[in-house]
């Protein structure tokens, strides 16, 4: 009886909160306190109910929810006095500054952005219920790092006016090594072979202490892919990873990792068949097919066959295909049937191009190197090409472009690209210092993006003890829409080598005049350049050595033989580039190829031509081209064609070829060459005459001629420079300045010769005694085999003045007269 009682004592009860849970009452009056930061309006704007409202308890109950939802609040109480309703709230604190203290493997920009997808960010509430969660992801970051004693805290510092400070504390410790990695269950492939493909390192000996065998999570899930991959290029369809296992010591400081596996068998490929739509292109699909029936399954090409269908669907507008290959494996047979299942689907057309970052590079310069037109079906070999035109361009430092939908539409894209520029003027200025020379001093200004415009203008002068000059430029590279160029030039110099001390091939000589080009492209990588030159030259005081014998000859004025040279010429010039670089500054992938010729006309007053090839290859050597190689080569050739007074024309000196310096590093510059020969006559004293005086002086025979061997160089009409150069990542810099500063170590080897020397001249005839410098040994100057050899490193940086060179270099290979300058340092010039 006294159960039945409690029972309904126990129903009664609940029936009678139910009825006082469900009593309604009109709102009269809504009250909210404890309200600082957050505006009234927009707390009563997340109540469920207003004034005037006929609202429950349970209606009170959401409101709650509906305030917390809204992250503004800590702590939240609703009385009711009556018919009036009243919130006693507690603001969130508003985070006033977040600070990091101890992080080396994370970067604040990465914290920054981990930190504001989680709503922890400056001038908003702080929700502590994420703080352990932000220290937990923390954490977990640093363990797939393999840093197990890593320890993250965010301490929050509280301030007046309700605001925190944050500071996240990270000890990060030193990272876990791979002590040992096991594999189970192979027997085909051995430990060795399996584990030499793999990025993981373990147990390193202490010399290698360049290497790292620091564990990292994601390295090893690659490196188990790798393993994978291993089997199934090999034919072994079957193999699974069956579980891995990474075990930590107890120090915290080592990792052992196990791999269990099966191997299974080897697949045979019976045949390869195709279903869905190959677009028409049957044919050619089915002949670039690498997968042929009665070969080994392979993975690698299977992946290559389905990257190449969808490159080649993509080129012609299907951006969006689906190709995947469909294995039927007969296991009794071990043989595997192939069908290529190809889905194109819709092809995708180009609405807008978009070009964004260009502040200083008007969008019709970028926009006239895209190949991927708007209207057109969209092509990634278009989109590739345009990026790589665009890089080229040495205003540019990085493009990348990126597609994206039109809302509403499937078979429509919007293409972005995305320029970072760089400085387009260029202060081109040297310095260098020479026991001859002396100081040199070089100065221009160039503008490659004119105004934003593309065009390239710009006025250079240089001086030093011997010569001053100055040029002024002009080139439109895209004249005519079809990048036909158009460009011009005016120029003049002075040189005076007769103010230098001692007994140089000194001369003076005046060189002015203009000249104007054009160019046409042939192709994306292929261009023809011609232009005209009309050049006026006044030499004087012009030292007497013997290689200038012919040129004196055909200008010579009988009538005023100590008179100065003077000569016009007209000059035709051509030129072919072919070039595939990635980027106009820096490159680190592609070639350049430029052949360039120079001949004067017939009725100019000398007639030669000079010719010039360059070539430059870079083969990267990592994936990020940080590491790349370079190979470059510069061949020179010049001479004279037909003859005057019996004299056949020669290259002028003034066109010579010279070596040392920037093409030839560790040696002065223009050092490396022929060098001036001066050839004295032999004379005995005249008879007295009537008077008593001396009657003269009379030449001997050539025989007992003597000569002098200047230390400085002539030139030669005959150049071949070849460098080796390995560029390796800058210490020190970060990834913004990748692109802007450049290492390499190099290797330079080259002579200039003249190949119209004639060392037999100089046969029996005895060095002068007379001279007041060091004179060298005679060399054949026409041979080309006297090669020098230099090492070094260089250090590149395109700085806001222009492009600076330092040079340290070191000389393997030299000659007698050879003048060494260890150091160089040079504005205005890239290798």
């Amino acid at each position: 009886m006294t159960i039945k009682r409690l029972v309904a004592a126990m129903l009664l009860a609940g029936l009678s909160n139910s009825v006082l849970a469900e009593q309604s009452f009109t709102v009269q009056d809504i009250q909210v306190e404890g309200l600082q930061r957050v505006a009234l309006g927009a707390a009563l704007n997340n109540l469920p109910f207003n004034i005037g409202d006929t609202i429950t308890d349970a209606t009170l109950s959401r409101s709650i929810k509906s305030l917390y939802a809204a992250g503004h609040f800590d702590d939240i109480q609703v009385f009711r006095d009556g018919s009036t309703v009243i919130y006693r709230l507690k603001e969130r604190p508003t985070i006033n500054n977040i600070e990091f203290d101890g992080n080396k493997d994370i970067k604040e920009d990465q914290l920054n952005e981990s930190l504001t997808a989680q709503k922890i960010v400056v001038g908003e509430p702080l929700d502590k219920t994420v703080i352990k969660e932000v220290e937990n992801g923390l954490t977990e970051f640093y363990h797939g790092v393999g840093k197990y004693n890593a320890a993250v805290e965010m301490k929050v510092t509280y301030l007046p006016r309700n605001r925190v400070n944050l500071k996240i504390e990270f000890e990060e410790g030193d990272a876990a090594s791979v002590r040992q990695i096991n594999i189970v269950g192979n027997e085909i492939f051995s430990d060795e072979e399996l584990l030499k493909n793999i990025e993981s390192l373990y147990d390193l000996p202490w010399w290698r202490f360049l290497s790292s065998d620091r564990y990292q999570k994601q390295t090893l899930q690659g490196d188990f892919e790798k393993i994978r991959s291993y089997y199934l290029d090999r034919g072994y369809l079957r193999f699974n990873i069956d579980a891995n296992q990474v075990s930590v010591s107890t120090d915290k400081t080592s990792v052992y990792v196990t791999l269990n596996v099966t191997e299974g068998e080897q697949y045979t490929i019976t045949g390869v068949d195709f279903v869905g739509d190959l677009i028409g292109q049957d044919e050619f699909i089915k002949a670039l097919l690498p997968l042929k029936a009665g070969q080994l399954y392979n993975g690698a090409l299977v992946t290559y066959t389905e990257e190449s269908i969808a490159k080649l669907l993509a080129r012609f507008g299907y951006a969006n295909s689906k190709v995947r290959t469909i294995p039927t494996i007969n296991d009794d047979t071990k043989e595997v049937a192939l069908t290529i299942s190809v889905e194109p689907g819709k092809r995708v057309y180009v609405r807008r191009l978009e070009v964004a970052g260009n502040a200083s590079t008007k969008d019709e310069v970028i926009r006239r190197e895209v190949r991927q037109m708007e209207g057109a079906w969209l092509s990634n070999d278009a989109l590739e090409l345009s990026k790589e035109r665009i890089q080229r361009l040495p205003y540019i430092e990085k493009v990348e472009f990126e597609t994206k939908e039109v809302a509403g539409v499937d078979d429509k894209v919007d293409v972005g690209f995305k320029i970072k520029e760089q400085p387009s003027g260029n202060f081109n200025a040297g310095i260098s210092y020479g026991d001859f020379q002396g100081l040199s001093f070089q100065i221009g200004v160039e503008q490659q993006n004119f105004f934003g415009t593309g065009n390239s203008a710009g006025i250079s002068l240089s001086t030093n003890r011997y010569n001053r000059q100055i040029a002024l430029s002009v080139t439109d590279p895209y004249f005519t829409l079809d990048a036909v160029s158009l460009g011009g030039q005016i120029f003049y110099s002075d040189t005076d080598y007769s103010s230098l001390s001692s007994n140089l091939e000194a001369y003076k000589q005046k060189r002015y005049g203009f000249g104007a080009s054009i160019g046409y492209p042939i192709n994306e990588y292929n261009r023809l350049n011609f232009g005209t030159n009309y050049a006026v030259n006044e030499i004087n005081s012009l030292s007497e050595y013997d290689q200038l014998r012919h040129f004196r000859a055909v200008l010579m004025d009988k009538n005023d033989p100590d008179g100065g040279y003077k000569f016009t010429n007209y000059e035709l010039i051509a030129s072919w580039i072919q070039s595939t670089l990635n980027r106009g500054l820096f490159p680190t992938a592609g070639h350049e190829l430029v052949l360039s010729g120079r001949i004067t006309t017939p009725n100019s007053d000398l007639q030669y031509y000079k010719t010039t090839f360059s070539a430059r290859k870079y083969i990267p050597l990592s994936n990020d081209h940080r590491w790349s190689f370079l190979s470059k080569l510069d061949l020179g050739y010049g001479n004279g064609y037909g003859s005057k007074n019996g004299y056949d024309y020669t290259l002028p000196f003034t066109d010579n070829f010279y070596a040392g310096g920037q093409n030839l590093r560790g040696f002065e510059a223009r050092i490396i060459g022929p060098h001036a020969i001066y050839r004295q006559v032999s004379t005995i004293p005249g008879l007295p005459n009537p008077t008593g005086d001396s009657g003269g002086a009379y030449p001997t025979d050539p025989s007992f001629d003597t000569y002098i061997v200047s230390p400085r160089s002539t030139g030669g009409n005959a150049m071949a420079i070849a460098t080796l150069e390995l560029i390796t990542p800058t210490p020190f810099v970060g990834e913004d300045y990748v692109n802007q500063i450049r290492t390499s170590l190099f290797v330079d080897a080259g002579n200039v010769w003249d190949t119209e020397f004639d060392l037999s001249r100089y046969d029996g005839l005895s060095p002068s005694t007379s001279q007041n410098f060091n004179s060298p040994a005679l060399l054949d100057y026409s041979d080309p085999g006297l090669i020098r050899v230099s090492t070094g490193l260089s250090l590149q940086w395109i700085s806001p003045m222009g492009p600076l060179t330092f040079s340290l270099a070191k000389i393997i290979q030299k000659e007698e007269g050879d003048d060494q300058e260890n150091f160089s340092f040079n504005i205005g010039t890239t290798f």
